[in-house]
């Protein structure tokens, strides 16, 4: 059997004038990165802007196990499905981040027959967005360093500084340093902080911001930190919007690559969805919505976290809508939700089966609750046996929804052929696309209707530093912002050991953060890493490269 990266290096791409030649997209439009990827010129959205937009298709999927259940390979083989049926579809992805295509989670471009290709490109460097994204948070720490050392006009309060540095790399020993040391040529020396790139508000506003102009402004309402006398500092009054969007001003354009069957592919940013937002940028959206008829696009991890964040923050900043979700559920994640060891999952059992389909049950309501068309994609994996798929699909016909079995990993967009036809159905359903709650309510309320309506939570509680910040973000008068939950993805509550579909339990609000820049109020549950570690057999451990420049071991 051959692996995720020989499969992509056998592939008969195309060059990327012809991928962009098949969409409508001019030559003076293109900046190729090579032969097989490019970035789209803002020339092309002036030109196409009074274009209809097509269907908006949302993946996402059940509580899933640590390895994943396969929404970025069902994306791209529904994406290739749809084009086997005569449909005009472009994906819409996030781009992977160098902490679990290092670790142990993989990459962000599929896998099996329904990649997106040039696959170790992508995993890796791809077109320098990561590493801009960065460069651009790191010059504002550097800048309010410098600050602090060159007088502190502000009086900013050393103590009372939000906004740390961040890197594109599983790296436990940066969570928590100190800065400055070494004499007073070197700085103010106090405590700081590093988190992962995609965990970064800077990777959030790039992900929401509408054009380079709206970055820029989003840029400088960052809130950096507090003066002695209590005052908020934001980067626009350090003056390091401008710079920093100077630093960006290439990231912010989406990235066209393609996939194993040459179906085109807009992948631009990827900010975490259980601590972030964790969806693709909104630009790569809506033009992918006026390239095609269709457009497909994931949430990470289940729908508790990155499809109710996809529909009651970046649907609604974007003004769009879906016309379908496709809610992605495997047999080994209904059995590890059913009480099944993650390294028994594999194996045929009908009745852990059935004790986790309350799991499923659970996010198709959840997404219901949304006014929403939903489809069940049934991802079949190799072991998975024929009793099982049987009784999974009786539980699916009792929903009400439609419901389609997968196997794009192993066939490509052959395998997704009966997934493609349900979703086109849905989509010529009545959508009443409609959000869960209204911004204008107050914070508790918001996050309270997120907990019982989605994660099905008794009561919510909060920690007294929590409570103060909600009082701080209404004396700010930024409490009419939508909530990003921060949780873990792998159950309805904040306690990953609670699987399937616990009850009468209470969310515990630890801290809550304002990401004024991006537009949202963080809400942080359980314990949620914004810098993750690697594991002790990492995925770098495999990969390498040989004299030919040939890569191997990347999954």
């Amino acid at each position: 059997m051959l692996s995720d990266i020989e499969i992509a290096q056998s592939a008969q791409m195309l060059p990327i004038g012809e991928i962009a030649d098949r969409l409508g997209i001019l030559p003076e439009e293109l900046e190729p990165y090579g032969r097989y990827k490019a970035k789209l010129s803002e020339a092309v959205y002036s030109r196409l802007n009074s274009r209809p937009d097509g269907k908006l298709v949302l993946v996402t999927a059940i509580n899933p196990t640590p390895a994943g259940e396969g929404k970025t390979t069902t994306t791209v083989g529904l994406g290739e499905a749809m084009a086997k049926i005569g449909k005009r579809a472009v994906i819409a992805l996030r781009e992977p981040s160098l902490g679990p295509v290092f670790g142990i989670k993989g990459g962000a471009a599929g896998g099996g027959y329904a990649q997106v290709v040039p696959m170790e490109d992508i995993n890796l460097h791809f077109t320098g967005d990561m590493h801009a994204i960065t460069s651009a948070n790191n010059l504002l720490c550097a800048i309010l360093d410098n600050h602090l050392q060159q007088g502190n006009l502000l009086g900013i309060d050393p103590r009372r500084i939000l906004f740390t540095r961040c890197l594109d790399m599983n790296d436990r020993a940066m969570r928590n340093v100190i800065v400055g040391l070494g004499g007073k040529i070197n700085g103010m020396p106090r405590e700081d902080h590093f988190m992962i790139t995609v965990a970064s508000e800077v990777m959030a506003i790039l992900c929401l911001a509408a054009d380079l102009d709206d970055l820029k402004k989003r840029l400088g309402d960052i809130l950096v930190a507090y003066t002695f006398s209590n005052t908020p500092v934001y980067a626009r009054d350090l003056q390091a919007q401008g710079a920093m969007a100077a630093l960006l001003k290439d990231a912010i354009k989406p990235n066209l690559v393609q996939t194993l069957e040459n179906t085109p592919a807009l992948m631009h940013g990827g900010p975490f969805a259980n601590i972030a937002h964790g969806c693709n940028s909104i630009r790569a959206t809506k033009l992918a919505l006026k390239l095609a008829d269709y457009t497909i696009t994931e949430a990470g991890f289940g729908s508790d976290l990155g499809a109710e964040k996809f529909l009651d923050i970046k649907c609604r900043i974007a003004g769009i809508a879906p016309s379908a979700i496709v809610l992605v559920a495997t047999m080994r994640a209904l059995k590890y939700n059913g009480g099944v060891p993650k390294a028994e999952t594999g194996i045929p059992n009908v009745e852990a089966l059935k004790r986790g389909l309350v799991n499923l049950e659970a996010h198709v309501e959840n997404m219901q609750k949304y006014g929403v068309p939903v489809v069940v994609a049934i991802n079949r994996f190799g072991g998975d046996s024929d009793e099982e798929i049987e009784t999974l699909s009786r539980f699916c016909a009792r929903t009400g929804c439609r419901f389609a079995l997968s196997e794009v990993f192993a066939k490509g967009g052959d395998g997704g052929i009966e997934l493609a036809k349900a979703v086109v159905e849905a989509c010529e359903d009545t959508s009443d696309f409609r959000p869960l709650y209204d911004t204008e309510l107050p914070v508790r309320e918001k996050i309270s209707r997120i907990a019982k309506e989605i994660y099905g939570a008794a009561d919510v509680s909060y920690t007294v530093s929590a409570e103060k910040m909600i009082q701080e973000i209404e004396r700010l008068g930024k409490a009419g912002l939508p909530v990003c939950m921060a949780k873990t993805q792998y159950s309805l509550s904040d306690d990953p050991t609670k699987l399937g579909r616990p009850t009468g339990f209470t969310i515990h609000v630890k801290d809550i953060r304002l990401s004024a820049g991006a537009g949202f109020i963080v809400a942080l549950t359980g314990d949620i890493m914004t810098m993750p570690g690697l594991p002790k057999d990492p995925a770098a451990y495999h990969i390498d490269v040989d004299g030919d420049g040939h890569i191997s071991g990347l999954f």
